[in-house]
């Protein structure tokens, strides 16, 4: 499972002309499952997710979570984190779980957030979404499941 996470003032979810998920202060999840994915790595990238301390304290450093500040979460599935650009001009999506199986994890990802208290809003699993966004910083990380497991150098 692969997030990419983003710090932002506000952000709004969009389909057929409609808001479907805003919030103020948070962050934005663009939201991919990949094959093999299971609610294990759900929960594990929810975890990281809300207590990630991308937040700044008083003195302006990286000391707080999600959780500390009292933000929310705009969780938007994004199957095209799985994109395989190696070869030809066109990505490849085979890596992305398919929608019968990717569409109950991000609902388990969203629900494992608001277990830990996060306010959760979300756009609509397989809609054309539009996304809007205040980047707060910029801050911007990935996330991925795979790679949280291994131990850090």
């Amino acid at each position: 499972m692969r997030a990419i996470i983003q710090r932002v003032s506000q952000a709004s979810v969009e389909v057929e002309g409609r808001i479907v998920g805003s919030i103020g202060a948070g962050l934005l999840v663009l939201l991919g499952v990949g094959q093999g994915d299971t609610t294990a790595e759900a929960d594990l990238l929810a975890e990281k997710s809300a207590r990630l301390r991308i937040f700044s304290d008083e003195e302006g450093r990286f000391d707080r979570s999600l959780i500390d500040v009292g933000g929310a979460a705009l969780v938007v599935s994004q199957f095209t984190l799985y994109a395989d650009t190696r070869k030809g001009r066109r990505p490849g999506f085979t890596d992305a779980a398919l929608p019968a199986v990717a569409a109950p994890l991000v609902a388990h990802y969203a629900a494992a957030l608001r277990a830990l208290g996060v306010p959760v809003e979300s756009g609509v699993f397989g809609a054309h979404m539009r996304v809007a966004l205040i980047n707060d910083g910029p801050v911007t990380m990935s996330l991925d499941s795979t790679l949280l497991s291994q131990p850090r150098r």
